[in-house]
């Protein structure tokens, strides 16, 4: 039986995935969305964040997964940085377009 590469781990494909991954935990932080919130969401949604984002959606769970867990990284450090301009959220406001709160009913 003749070997069949695993190409989803090669070199190349796992530096390719942490640099998307790394892009998308770049502008979720600046929305605010944590990693638990990226993970709740649903795969159409993940996709239209990636692509506005500026990168081709993730086609495995393995990245959402590394981006959850930069996410939980960023928000450790920051807590630790509070001062620093990379603890910054510029884009918090954006947040309500990515992930709705949500919904109180009305009560009378």
């Amino acid at each position: 039986m003749p070997d069949v590469a695993d190409y989803a781990h090669t070199d190349a494909s796992v530096s390719r995935r942490a640099e998307k991954a790394r892009r998308l935990a770049a502008y979720l932080w600046d929305r605010d969305i944590s990693g638990p919130e990226l993970l709740g969401l649903s795969a159409a949604t993940r996709r239209k964040l990636a692509r506005a984002a500026g990168a081709n959606p993730p086609s495995t769970e393995e990245t959402w997964s590394a981006v959850a867990e930069l996410l939980a990284a960023k928000l450790a450090w920051s807590a630790r940085n509070p001062g620093h301009p990379a603890a910054r959220r510029p884009h918090a406001e954006e947040k309500i377009l990515w992930v709705k709160p949500p919904v109180t009913p009305w009560t009378s």
